[in-house]
């Protein structure tokens, strides 16, 4: 038997096929799964998915079997499921859509196409993740200052000798409303000129909002989102 042909003869489902193209699709689902969750962090119901998500798929696709009516019931199954669920992250959007993809060519028979993409894709996502080219650098000193002040402050000039005195630059990127917009939540970006002058700068921040809420945290980019 050619490996690169489908293995379903005449369009026609057997139960020998179909339990060849299952177990193939569900133990690539796992090594694809392993390979996504190279040094990286997922959940393990993620995890769970993208194991079982080609099997799903080729198991649809075997059962459509050419009937356009059942196709566009499941399409339309497929798109309840997507409104439902929450988006991700850029990286496991694209593993859901490999996995989607791989059974397809599972469902169709062609088993052999379906194992090439799975370990080619899952390669290549192992190599981006590992490899840090074209991956934002952040030093040290960059890091997120988030502020909770009084609604009676002038956010715009209140901090600004401070900023001038504590950072290289400083730029205001979010004003959020809080506690009934009785107070305001700003979310600066900056990089400190000195690392060990922070509590010094936390310090007086206190002094001027109040000892209200301050968080520093450094800038992470880790998590980008579609």
């Amino acid at each position: 038997m050619n490996l690169f042909e489908s293995i379903f003869e005449n369009s026609t489902l057997e139960l020998k096929g179909f339990l060849i193209s299952i177990l193939v699709a569900l133990i690539s689902g796992v090594i694809f799964a392993y390979m996504c969750l190279f040094k990286g962090k997922s959940s393990k119901s993620f995890l769970v998915t993208l194991s079982l998500l080609p099997a799903s798929v080729a198991m649809v696709i075997m059962l459509v079997n050419g009937n356009i009516g059942a196709g566009i019931a499941v399409a339309g199954a497929f798109s309840l499921v997507r409104f439902r669920s929450a988006q991700g992250s850029a990286k496991e959007i694209c593993s859901i859509f490999v996995a989607m993809a791989s059974g397809l060519a599972f469902g169709m028979g062609y088993l052999a196409y379906g194992v090439i993409f799975i370990i080619v894709a899952g390669g290549l996502i192992m190599l981006y993740t590992g490899v840090k080219i074209l991956e934002p650098s952040s030093k040290k000193e960059d890091k997120i200052l988030k502020i909770t002040i009084p609604e009676n402050l002038d956010y715009n000039t209140v901090f600004d000798d401070l900023l001038d005195i504590y950072t290289v630059k400083h730029s205001l990127v979010r004003v959020k409303s809080t506690n009934l917009g009785s107070m305001f939540q700003l979310t600066y970006e900056i990089t400190l000129k000195d690392l060990l002058l922070e509590k010094s700068f936390i310090d007086e921040l206190r002094c001027r909002n109040g000892n209200l809420e301050i968080m520093l945290e450094r800038v992470n980019f880790g998590n980008q989102d579609l």
